[in-house]
């Protein structure tokens, strides 16, 4: 964080955020420049941040929020309204699943505003884009006053750390070079909790958890964002309480762990982990979102008499809830009040199996079969990335070890995520191995990042999962509908249409498996792997989101 000591005197407004965004630790920017922007493009290009051009802004946004996810916060810089509204639902999926992303934009500069001309890129008003990203961010500012603007940064940065969503900043291109006549003095932001809500919260809590006979604890997202997992850790193991995690929660905690049951996910996830969650008399739901792709369509059954739920926007322990109270305090304060509940034991075998491999065949290849040969592969340092549909319900079920992360956005679901957020996962860590599981749909939303990924000399294993289509969609609302169907691609040449990689066709187990294996070997470059599928192949967990959802569509 930020020195308040430093001076700020002869800094310009476009400084002084470049400043502030190293402060948080900001070591690239994602975007694509523009008229509007170019001054600040200029001035980024001197500082030591990297700015990583895109192929679409969209794109941009989506490799910022992968960014963000690992590495703290993410930042995408576009031109007004064209490249701005682009980034829109990139934004709306970060401010869903609580990404902290800085969303910087030029406009049009305030001298050229006289008379109200119709300047280019225009939409209705001047404020026509701020007041979108209103909507979609937790904090705005318009950088269009000198007196106030080093404030308004300090303040929009502070929001996006503290409640880690999507913030907006908007420089008018002739302020970027202005250098406010006022001292500034950077004040470092505090959190606190009400120290009386949280002794008296943990105390309640610890009570519930020394009475209870077979609590449990859920496990949510927000452990990511606040880099909680530690302190889950530690909470499990020093009071024996098994642990299951939502999807999106997915890799908070090493699914080898002796106390790691599985992923929570009512009716569509797996019968044995459901019934031994909701058979439960206590359970603490820490950092989960309530979503219905989390909760599984709104199958849980969760008495809110037997639960604690624990966000960063809410406490709420039974039906008492606790207002000023954090989520990393109440996190800690549970912890030193020692709960002794009784030990709960954990059926054999309930705890998330990995399936040998055991011999591949000529057989043609399935979703099914596909999970354990990925599976052998994960380690500590092996980063997951699913886009949606039977991308993620298969990745659900490989097993990640350590401190693994998985990364999909699994509430917000919106496709086209993953070919980006590699590129922002790489970007962030570049010596990180990943692994990106994609649909054939999705793929062709968002796929040609992999030109930047190559421009930059990446080397992630990109599976594409080829069954002609939309395939989820297929199997919620039966019948042969011709907007599911897509145009095949050549998926495999891609590599050679880009200048870099490897490509690889497969049809069968045999021909998957030795492609995988060659392509985790190659570290050059990225490999595309075209896995032709089936279209009626599909994942167990997609089979039974599918039984469920399919009831209401």
């Amino acid at each position: 964080m930020a020195d308040s000591n430093r001076s700020t005197a002869g800094l310009s407004i476009g400084e002084y955020l470049i400043r502030r965004l190293q402060d948080y630790g900001l070591q690239d920017i994602f975007g694509i420049p523009g008229d509007y922007i170019l001054s600040f493009y200029s001035m980024l290009e001197q500082s030591p941040i990297n700015m990583v051009g895109c192929t679409r802004e969209d794109n941009a946004g989506f490799a910022a929020d992968a960014y963000a996810r690992v590495h703290g916060l993410g930042a995408v810089c576009v031109t007004y309204c064209v490249g701005g509204l682009s980034i829109c639902n990139s934004i709306a999926g970060a401010y869903a699943e609580k990404s902290p992303v800085v969303v910087l934009t030029g406009s049009p500069g305030l001298r050229e505003r006289i008379n109200n001309p119709l300047l280019h890129h225009m939409v209705r008003e001047y404020s026509t884009q701020k007041d979108v990203f209103e909507k979609l961010c937790v904090a705005t500012a318009e950088l269009a006053d000198p007196v106030t603007a080093f404030r308004e940064i300090d303040r929009v940065l502070d929001a996006a750390a503290r409640f880690k969503r999507p913030v907006y900043l908007e420089l008018p291109r002739d302020m970027v070079n202005v250098v406010p006549h006022i001292s500034h003095t950077f004040q470092e932001p505090t959190t606190t909790s009400d120290p009386h809500a949280l002794v008296e919260a943990a105390a309640e809590a610890a009570r519930l958890m020394a009475s209870a006979e077979r609590p449990m604890i859920i496990a949510g997202v927000e452990l990511h964002r606040f880099e909680l997992q530690d302190e889950l850790v530690q909470l499990a193991e020093a009071t024996g309480i098994p642990v299951a995690a939502t999807i999106l929660g997915k890799s908070v905690i090493r699914e080898t762990h002796p106390l790691y049951v599985g992923l929570y996910e009512g009716a569509m996830g797996r019968e044995e982990v459901t019934e031994f969650v909701e058979e439960s008399d206590l359970i603490l739901l820490l950092g989960t979102f309530m979503t219905d792709i989390n909760l599984g369509i709104f199958t849980a059954n969760l008495d809110p008499s037997k639960c604690i739920y624990a966000t960063s926007e809410q406490l709420r322990v039974r039906h008492h809830h606790y207002h000023g109270v954090t989520l990393p305090d109440f996190m800690q304060a549970l912890a030193a009040q020692k709960p002794h509940p009784p030990k709960r034991l954990i059926p054999p075998g309930l705890a998330m199996q990995q399936a040998p491999v055991g011999v591949t065949t000529d057989e043609p290849l399935t979703i099914r079969r596909m999970v354990p040969m990925i599976n052998e592969l994960l380690d500590d340092d092996v980063i997951v990335i699913a886009d949606i549909g039977d991308s993620l319900f298969s990745a659900t079920e490989l097993v990640t070890r350590g401190r693994s992360e998985f990364l999909s956005p699994a509430y917000y679901t919106s496709m086209g995520f993953a070919v980006p957020a590699t590129l922002g996962v790489q970007t962030a860590k570049p010596k990180a191995r990943v692994i990106s599981i994609i649909g054939d749909g999705a793929f062709q939303m968002t796929g040609m990042e992999l030109s930047t990924i190559v421009r930059h000399g990446y080397d992630p294993v990109i599976i594409v999962l080829d069954n002609h289509g939309y395939g989820t969609e297929r199997w919620l609302h039966a019948g042969k509908w011709e907007y599911n169907e897509i145009h095949p691609w050549k998926y495999s040449k891609l590599p050679d249409i880009l200048g870099g990689g490897t490509g690889y066709e497969v049809r069968t187990e045999k021909e998957f498996y030795n492609a995988l294996q060659s392509a985790w070997n190659d570290r050059d470059g990225m490999s595309v792997i075209h896995a032709h599928l089936s279209d009626q192949d599909a994942s167990e967990t997609l089979n039974r989101l599918a039984s469920r959802m399919g009831r209401n569509i």
